[in-house]
């Protein structure tokens, strides 16, 4: 790996539409027959720093942001990137072909999810889940432990990110029961599609990845929310570090024992919700273990995300990418990309589209709203995704209202372009030297301020 904190390259960020080489699913790089995977394979370059600042919020007014490049086995990933999310290795309603044409460099899968259906075996056998889902680029894979959480406590898709005066131990989402219990060893937890009981550790976690076979994946850690009591937070701190000490042994067994197989970037996870001193304290932990890059995780207070990257990259070597998992509001993503960011994944853009919300430069709107049912311009002005150059608000609008799965595919296809082209907009300003401006013009722009 190697750190350069200069513009290298004039063309580094140029070519973000283009796939990776299609022969990297039948031959990815570093995977040789009866050997294990060649960890030269993944590496991190950076290419541009922001320079630092008397308001930057690391250590000595540092600003961590960065652009760069993540080497992967399947394809080479830009940074700062958006990681669309196919949940089940699918994005719903639309192809990957379709994916890969909106400029997606790298998708994101859930283990929990395929752990369930179909199986890590069946993707294992179809020789990894880039090739199981004609995916022609990297791919992530969660660790499940947000869905491990979720099914405690109730919640689905998101967490408060203010819960001023809200501390508890024993939370549970309004009309849920329980379905995972945490100890020592890992969770006991309840299938949400037959109620079978299972269980997930550290080890059982990595076995699941191994197998998925994506080339990023993270340890298995202890998702907490903002309302759990400090106690439990450094409680759970511990454990998280107990726990990623021992998907690291797993990780490095593994990779020595299946032969020709590409090697697995492993990121550590990050938590200690809003306490400064857990943030750091836990990032000093996971900085200490032989992990290739690093999640920032866990529930984050929204007016303290920036300071929380921060916290975290001011204890991470520069050459380990930083993932921000679950970020995809306008203004957090600037934040966090300045506080070094690499990487995004949120299932948002797709969902918020499913139900009519519409991202564009300019703000969010609902296309379900009355005034678009005889508006046949496109969901966005100058907006370069398939959708826009095609089809109308007014047929968008009537294919959602129908419950037509067109309508779902065609607003998805705009919501990710919004999201893949912003982070590719960000990149070239910080290489172009005026992510200032930029930040400030599209903030003005989205919120109208």
């Amino acid at each position: 790996m190697t750190d350069n904190p200069t513009n290298t390259t004039a063309d580094a960020t140029a070519n973000t539409h283009a796939p990776a080489a299609a022969d990297l699913n039948e031959h990815p790089r570093g995977a040789a027959p009866g050997k294990p995977g060649d960890r030269a394979a993944f590496s991190f370059e950076t290419i541009t720093r922001l320079p630092d600042a008397a308001d930057g919020k690391g250590k000595g007014g540092a600003r961590y942001g960065r652009t760069g490049i993540i080497h992967t086995p399947h394809g080479d990933i830009h940074t700062p990137a958006f990681v669309p999310v196919g949940t089940q290795a699918a994005m719903k309603a639309v192809l990957p072909e379709s994916m890969r044409d909106l400029g997606a460099q790298c998708l994101l899968a859930n283990a929990f999810h395929l752990f369930e259906r179909p199986g890590e075996d069946v993707l294992d056998a179809a020789g990894g889940l880039a090739k199981f889902m004609n995916w022609h680029g990297p791919t992530f894979t969660d660790s499940g432990g947000f869905q491990v959480m979720s099914l405690g406590v109730g919640f689905k898709k998101t967490l408060a990110m203010d819960v001023t005066g809200m501390k508890s131990d024993d939370i549970i989402a309004e009309g849920k029961e329980r379905l995972a219990w945490v100890d020592e060893d890992g969770v006991t937890f309840k299938s949400p599609l037959n109620g079978d009981e299972h269980r997930f550790s550290a080890e059982i976690s990595m076995g699941i990845q191994h197998k998925i076979g994506a080339d990023i994946m993270f340890a298995f850690d202890e998702l907490t929310t903002l309302m759990n009591t400090r106690s439990y937070q450094e409680e759970s701190v511990e454990r998280t570090y107990r726990w990623a000490q021992r998907c690291v042994a797993e990780h490095q067994r593994l990779t020595e024992a299946r032969l020709g197989k590409p090697y697995q970037a492993l990121y550590g996870v990050v938590q200690g919700a809003n306490y400064e001193d857990l943030r750091r304290h836990a990032a000093e932990q996971i900085a200490s273990l032989d992990f290739d890059g690093v999640g920032i995780g866990g529930a984050i207070e929204k007016r303290i995300i920036g300071e929380t990257c921060a916290w975290i990259c001011d204890a991470m070597p520069e050459n380990r990418p930083r993932h921000v998992l679950g970020i995809a509001s306008v203004d957090d993503i600037f934040a966090c990309v300045e506080n070094g960011g690499d990487t995004f994944d949120c299932v948002a853009p797709a969902r918020c589209a499913r139900n009519g919300a519409i991202f564009t430069r300019q703000g969010r709107y609902n296309i379900k709203r009355a005034q678009h049912k005889f508006d046949f311009g496109p969901l966005e002005e100058g907006c370069d995704c398939y959708t826009c150059a095609h089809y109308s608000r007014a047929y968008v609008d009537h294919l959602l209202r129908a419950h037509e799965f067109t309508g779902f595919t065609l607003a998805t296809i705009h919501n990710e372009r919004f999201f893949v082209k912003l982070l590719d907009d960000i990149r070239a300003s910080i290489d172009g030297g005026y992510f200032e401006e930029f930040r400030d013009e599209s903030l003005a722009h989205f919120y109208g301020k």
